[in-house]
């Protein structure tokens, strides 16, 4: 019998994810609305978060963090004149139903095929509030990605580009030609990615963390973050960490007690340190390059 519990491969972390929106939308002092999350996950979800123990509790609150900041990104770029997001990677994404988008807005999605497959069918009885387009493609596969990102959303001038929870599990050598890729298109005028600081990394390659994510490992440590985009054609524009969330919500980070006792000790300048471990980042084509 399959290990319902067990991460088999990439695209499982996206039942683990919509998991914690649908426990983030049963909440009285709920920070967004996701009420297709649990139709997507069934009951995978649950059974895969229990596999990290006590850590899920902060990836739960990561999780919810970052859904915040990037549904504030998304709004500001569609209020400045963006005209359609490309979600790669899109996962169990369900921004195009639960985000107040304008009807004629053009929402463009791409993962495995198989991903496409189970979202369609799962999703066919709801309706979306923008036009949505879903397209099956090995985001991998580097001439098929090429292919699809200069064809998608052909009426759209400016695109903003979303990979939520993808550039982790990428190569350094992988992530590079991504940025390249997406830098090529003059359309792609914004985009939407992680930020990890080197000291975080420890904690994301912790034994019983690896273990859990054995099929679906992290495997971009670059030693600059921003300093690897800017050299591959994308320069931050704003960023914002988890820890603003928590801050303007009362949403403390869980973590463990002997944590919050050595806070306690820490200097300003490393408390301040510390609030910056992680974040979304919003990045723009690097000037004076070719295309």
């Amino acid at each position: 019998m399959q290990d319902e519990g067990r991460i088999h491969d990439v695209s499982d972390t996206a039942i683990w994810v919509a998991y914690y929106r649908a426990k983030e939308t049963e909440r009285p002092d709920a920070l967004f609305q996701d009420p297709l999350a649990s139709l997507l996950i069934g009951g995978r979800g649950e059974k895969i978060a229990r596999r990290f123990g006590p850590t899920g509790r902060y990836t739960e609150w990561t999780l919810v963090s970052r859904t915040v900041i990037i549904d504030d990104y998304i709004r500001a770029a569609i209020a400045g004149g963006v005209d359609a997001v490309l979600n790669l990677g899109a996962g169990l994404d369900t921004r195009p139903y639960r985000m107040d988008l304008p009807v004629s807005f053009m929402w463009a999605e791409a993962d495995f095929p198989h991903m496409v497959e189970y979202k369609n069918k799962a999703l066919e009885a709801h309706t979306p509030r923008c036009r949505l387009q879903r397209v099956g493609v090995d985001l991998a596969d580097r001439e098929a990605r090429r292919r699809f990102l200069a064809e998608v959303a052909p009426e759209a001038k400016n695109i903003l580009v979303l990979t939520e929870g993808v550039i982790p599990y990428l190569t350094e050598q992988q992530v590079a030609e991504l940025a390249e890729d997406l830098r090529a298109q003059p359309r792609f005028r914004f985009w939407i990615t992680e930020y990890f600081s080197p000291r975080v990394y420890r904690y994301l390659r912790t034994a019983a963390r690896t273990r859990v994510m054995a099929n679906a490992p992290f495997r971009f440590f670059p030693a600059d973050w921003l300093g690897f985009f800017a050299s591959h054609g994308w320069m931050q524009q704003e960023i914002h960490y988890g820890s603003e969330v928590a801050r303007h919500f009362g949403r403390r980070p869980p973590i463990p007690w002997w944590a919050r006792l050595m806070m306690l000790f820490a200097s300003r300048e490393r408390i301040q340190e510390a609030m910056k471990y992680s974040g979304y980042l919003l990045l723009v084509p690097r000037e004076g390059e070719a295309r």
